[in-house]
């Protein structure tokens, strides 16, 4: 269907013709009635659609796809209870900076409020995970409004737009031209609409930085919304200037460089030392959350603090800054760049401070040998990690679940290039991301590049239904399950409160996980010696007919479960109250 000049079609329709002269990439969706025009037109126009079997793991999905691409998310719902299935998908993705368009079947308005099948005041639940909700109150509206919906998904802080469409809305019908279907191909993608700081302000950045012997860069996932990831390396590099990463940050230039201090925050390896003796902080893309600042314990008071984000209300929010930089991180740290000038003076007296990041990154890399080649049985995740970075290639995505899984693969990941090549749904740090994320970012990257993605048996539990559609889709990614029988971030955190022993509802039965894999027509292998693991990678990544699930028995000690002393438990540790 391609509209000529004028052609009477449904609302639905001009939905779906609209998403493809956006040249969305797949959609994930579960139809209802409402939707059925909508559906019909995807099938028509060959937009690829996929049905899912959950809508919470279609956002998921979507959000994957959305980070790994820098393109527009999209995800369908219909009336109802698969309009709040998506809240916790919408969630990451909103407080991530993820775009998304989310495409949710409304009440024929005619009859809403008069106890219509599943009806519910959706829109109300969905508001506050979302940018902006958008209600189609009349057909011939429905370009202007998808034009809306994604100007508003990646411009700025990029996050997810609800747009409802009523069930006479959609099975309606309005006489289109041409002209009517205009596209903002800008809002295609992500980020649109750049903007960029004050130059008075970029000035006053500037003369802290030229000043300081030890200055440090603290960067988040807005690196990698900006796609900043030259500008930041020019910086690092001309200034001498280490960078130190967020969960979300990672990637944001090689973990392998000589200037990566690697991740800051609740867990570390030297980036907090650093954060601590440093001259002058500068602030990329980050938010400066609970995790990244260790519960706001790590961030110094009187050290000069420069903080770039596109967000102005989130400078300040947690801690104080002497510069604001507001605008795009690309485009501010270009800026940085050019007004700094020659930076050979500055890099020469840096050298020494530079030459101790890969010195103690080498200390603290030899440390943790005992985890990362260990031969322990159960397996210490430590090892995984470890064949992870020996076997993994360059361009390989590792996708993590929420939870330990997190943790420790952005304690012990490194990555190999500049991008993003780790995603973590860290917006919102939910369980259950690991399958439906894994799928999405395979699908995202194509076949000839791999995904590995790290879940939990509770995580896994929550989603293995999508396996299923990973199958159908022909998303083969490999999806390393840590078999601990626990849900064990919990079971850790128990454990350092009370004691050994005091564990209530954390214990999960346990699952020969390979075994329920090859019922799905999947492949499923199963490791209990950390000797096995480098051969069950090796026949993963090697196997692109099927989802692979590495079903790895990891250790049962909830006082190792975790890749480092959880600070909230200090506290209690001191005789504090728990927090």
């Amino acid at each position: 269907m391609t509209v000529c000049s004028k052609q009477m079609i449904s609302g639905g329709a001009a939905v779906a013709e609209m998403l493809k002269r956006h040249q969305v990439g797949p959609i994930f969706g579960m139809g209802g009635f409402q939707l059925l025009p909508f559906y019909e037109a995807c099938r028509q126009l060959g937009l690829r659609h996929n049905l899912i079997n959950d809508e919470r793991c279609g956002a998921f999905a979507a959000d994957a796809y959305a980070r790994v691409t820098n393109r527009v998310g999209v995800v369908d719902a219909t009336l109802g209870p698969g309009a709040t299935n998506l809240v916790t998908g919408l969630a990451e993705s909103f407080n991530a900076g993820i775009p998304i368009v989310a495409i949710v079947a409304d009440a024929h308005r005619q009859h809403a409020w008069k106890n219509m099948t599943q009806e519910a005041r959706q829109l109300e639940v969905l508001r506050p995970v979302a940018k902006e909700v958008i209600r189609v109150e009349a057909i011939r509206r429905i370009p202007e409004l998808v034009r809306r919906a994604f100007a508003v998904a990646t411009s700025g802080r990029p996050g997810p737009v609800v747009l409802a469409l009523p069930e006479d809305i959609s099975h309606g019908e309005y006489e289109f031209s041409e002209a009517d279907l205009f596209v903002d191909t800008e809002t295609a993608q992500y980020p649109s609409r750049r903007s960029r700081p004050a130059g008075a302000d970029v000035q006053r950045a500037v003369q802290l930085i030229a000043a300081a012997r030890r200055p440090l860069l603290l960067v988040g996932g807005g690196v990698h919304i900006s796609q900043a990831y030259d500008a930041l390396a020019t910086l690092a590099v001309s200034e001498n200037i280490p960078v130190a990463h967020t969960m979300g940050g990672k990637g944001a230039i090689a973990c392998t460089h000589p200037l990566s201090a690697g991740l800051f925050g609740r867990y570390d390896r030297i980036a907090n030392e650093l954060i601590a003796t440093s001259d002058c902080l500068i602030v990329v893309g980050c938010k400066l959350g609970e995790v990244a600042t260790k519960r706001f314990s790590i961030m110094p008071s009187g050290t000069p603090l420069i903080h770039i984000d596109i967000v102005a209300e989130e400078i300040g929010r947690t801690t104080r800054a002497t510069v604001a930089l507001v605008g795009d991180a690309r485009l501010a740290l270009q800026d940085l760049c050019a007004a700094l000038g020659d930076g050979g003076a500055r890099r020469a007296l840096r050298e020494s401070y530079a030459a101790e990041v890969p010195a103690r990154m080498g200390k603290w890399n030899e440390g943790a040998r005992e985890r990362t080649t260990s031969g322990e049985r159960p397996v210490n995740i430590g090892r995984i990690l470890g064949e992870l970075n020996r076997l993994l290639p360059r361009d390989a995505v590792l996708v993590a679940d929420g939870g330990f899984a997190a943790h420790w693969g952005a304690l012990l990941f490194d990555t190999k290039q500049a991008g993003r090549t780790f995603v973590a749904d860290r917006g919102f740090a939910s369980i259950g991301y690991g399958v439906p994320g894994g799928m999405g970012a395979q699908i995202g990257i194509g076949p000839q590049r791999r995904v590995v993605a790290l879940t939990g048996d509770g995580g896994f539990n929550m989603t293995m239904g999508e396996l299923e559609t990973a199958k159908r889709l022909g998303s083969n990614f490999v999806l390393c399950v840590f078999n601990n029988a626990a849900s064990g971030y919990v079971k850790a955190l128990q454990h350092s409160v009370y004691g050994a022993g005091h564990y209530q509802s954390s214990d999960l039965h346990e699952l020969n996980y390979a075994e329920i894999a090859n019922h799905l027509g999947c492949l499923g292998i199963r490791v209990e010696d950390p000797e096995q693991l480098a051969a069950a990678f090796e026949r993963g990544l090697a196997n692109t007919s099927s989802p692979t699930v590495i079903d790895v028995v990891v250790t049962r000690d909830p006082a190792r479960m975790l890749p480092a002393v959880d600070n909230r438990t200090l506290k209690v540790a001191k005789g504090d109250r728990p927090v």
